[in-house]
């Protein structure tokens, strides 16, 4: 019985196939066991760390240090939505307390002059940075490096000009009176309840920003950052999926806006400066860029950091630059990278030093 050359290549195309079909599916079932044995190792880690830091006013039983670790919860939150510009997609934006500053407004203005419950306005704030985010992107994203960080700092400086200087958002002295968060018939008005509201808050960041980094629009972020051409050659839409970073950043920083409103009463322009936008690029460079776990280590060392230096008094800016000026030295990739910690490696690499100062003596004896 002949077999026809037709007939070959179809058996040889329904066998690549197969085998195609097999690979992809190999690949799938791989990276859905790497994401169950993640799920494994960080879950149990996860849940004893929020239990922890939720039970953590009540331990210290101080309301100074509830509230810093409340402004590190907020730094937290901040630097997870920067994370997504600077880390995933590769932007550098010096100008992200814009969107911090259109939340807390936003909430302010619809609060105080309207009397609008803190919920019903983080709606319109995410709306204000979102429309925001479109007019400074669509025209911008296609920039790279440093003129897109001249122009996110020039964003950043429009925004504090503006709520500087309308007398609708109350000039130098920003806007007072800010009424308490709302859930129900419970009202949040103490520190500690603030401090659990922004914890919520961190772990739903925590939750987007990981399920977001494993998926297809996080792995076209990543492309980009690694190379624009090469993803563009790929056919990756990079300045559309640039937008999307962008987008989703000032979701987060205007959420974050809106409750810290709320929180602290009263907002006023230097709130929201170069130096706050400074300090997220800080928390999440030093954390590790990229890292989720990072920005959140980060976000605690630029502000807890400052404050066990309080008692240098003056000079405690001074030592904590030279503390960042450390940590970047002996640590350049971050305290937390993409990669991990390292700690295996950094056994390994301490198992080797010892064998070697092991074998000199030998070495002696032997000559």
């Amino acid at each position: 019985m002949s077999v026809s050359d037709s007939d070959l290549e179809d058996a040889v195309a329904v066998d690549l196939g197969a085998t195609e079909e097999g690979v992809f599916r190999a690949v799938s079932r791989r990276r859905a066991l790497d994401v169950l044995g993640r799920l494994r190792l960080v879950g149990p880690t996860l849940v004893v760390l929020v239990a922890v830091a939720a039970v953590f006013p009540h331990l210290v039983q101080t309301n100074y240090v509830t509230s810093v670790a409340m402004q590190v919860e907020i730094m937290m939150c901040l630097a997870l939505g920067l994370n997504f510009v600077v880390g995933y997609a590769g932007m550098l934006d010096l100008g992200f307390a814009a969107f911090f500053a259109i939340g807390a407004y936003t909430t302010g203005l619809l609060s105080v002059d309207l009397h609008w419950p803190i919920l019903a306005t983080i709606a319109p704030a995410v709306g204000v940075s979102l429309v925001g985010a479109i007019f400074v992107g669509v025209p911008t994203l296609r920039l790279r490096s440093d003129y897109l960080a001249v122009i996110t700092l020039g964003f950043g400086e429009i925004i504090q000009n503006i709520v500087n200087n309308l007398s609708q958002t109350g000039g130098p002295e920003g806007i007072s009176g800010i009424p308490p968060l709302r859930i129900g018939s419970l009202v949040v008005t103490s520190t500690t309840g603030y401090y659990e509201v922004f914890l919520i808050l961190v772990v739903i960041f925590l939750a987007i920003s990981s399920r977001v980094r494993h998926s297809r629009l996080g792995r076209a972020w990543l492309a980009i950052r690694e190379d624009e051409d090469t993803a563009q050659a790929m056919g990756i839409k990079v300045r559309r999926y640039k937008l999307y970073a962008y987008m989703a950043g000032s979701v987060f920083g205007s959420i974050t806006g809106s409750l810290y409103g709320s929180a602290f009463i009263a907002i006023a322009p230097p709130s929201f400066g170069f130096s706050e936008s400074l300090l997220v690029v800080m928390a999440v460079a030093i954390g590790g860029i990229g890292s989720i776990w990072g920005a959140l280590l980060g976000a605690g060392v630029v502000i807890a950091f400052p404050e066990l230096f309080r008692q240098f008094s003056d000079a405690r800016l001074l030592v904590f630059g030279v503390a960042l000026v450390l940590i970047m030295i002996l640590r350049p990739q971050g305290i937390w990278p993409e990669t991990g910690l390292g700690i295996q490696r950094l056994g390994g690499t301490l198992r080797k030093v010892a064998r070697r100062v092991a074998r000199k003596p030998q070495q002696h004896r032997d000559a």
